[in-house]
């Protein structure tokens, strides 16, 4: 999976749902995305925060894009949002060790948050950058995707439920390979006292959830 700025909850489900996980990290950067973007809570609504980029381009590839040095007003906006929530005193000094790593390429930046929020979420799979695979990077889509697979040697590949229309069950299993998708199923919490607003970031699921409460939620998805 390409690697996304504090992802919201299913794509940690997907990551505790197998054994290796691989960052896509060395694919075309696609702007408004979700490679430095994401929603957080702001007054009861989605608000979208941005990481700042130098140099982002379509012609560029994910590791191959640099941070902005300053970063102190997403920092100051998340402290702000959430320094009323139930958990924050546990949560945000996570986000800012995340903001603090001194690694400004994109991609390992990226690696390095996802990293970092597994281990606070209990979640032990192990990780591969894409951009440290020897493989065929001439290959596209489906076949590339088969590709590291059969270089990592794994009878079983699940992509989140979007994957549906990318990839083929057929073409999987003719290479022994199992070809499953993750369904995650969404769970209402309390965010102070607004109506709840879904699909936000992870961070917004840990400022307001227990570990023990984070952790049933993980587990509440379906492979189809």
């Amino acid at each position: 999976m390409q690697p996304y700025f504090l992802p919201y909850i299913g794509y940690f489900q997907l990551i505790d749902a197998v054994d290796k996980f691989v960052i896509y990290d060395d694919v075309q950067f696609i702007r408004r995305g979700w490679i430095n973007r994401n929603y957080i809570l702001l007054n009861g609504e989605r608000h979208l925060i941005n990481l700042l980029l130098s140099g982002a381009s379509l012609n560029k590839t994910i590791n191959n894009i640099k941070l902005q040095p300053n970063q102190q007003k997403l920092i100051k906006t998340i402290e702000n949002v959430y320094k009323k929530a139930p958990m924050f005193n546990e949560v945000f000094p996570v986000f800012l060790n995340i903001m603090e790593y001194e690694e400004k390429n994109l991609g390992k930046f990226l690696g390095y948050s996802i990293t970092q929020l597994c281990k606070y979420l209990h979640v032990n799979t192990e990780l591969f950058f894409s951009s440290d695979i020897n493989k065929n990077c001439s290959l596209k889509g489906q076949d590339k995707v088969l590709h590291i697979c059969n270089l990592l040697e794994t009878n079983s590949y699940i992509n989140t439920i979007s994957g549906e229309t990318l990839y083929s069950k057929d073409d999987f299993e003719k290479q022994n390979i199992e070809l499953k998708f993750l369904k995650s199923n969404t769970k209402d919490y309390p965010q102070f006292k607004n109506e709840f607003v879904p699909n936000l970031s992870i961070l917004d699921v840990m400022m307001f959830n227990s570990i023990v409460e984070i952790r049933q939620m993980l587990d509440n998805y379906e492979l189809l």
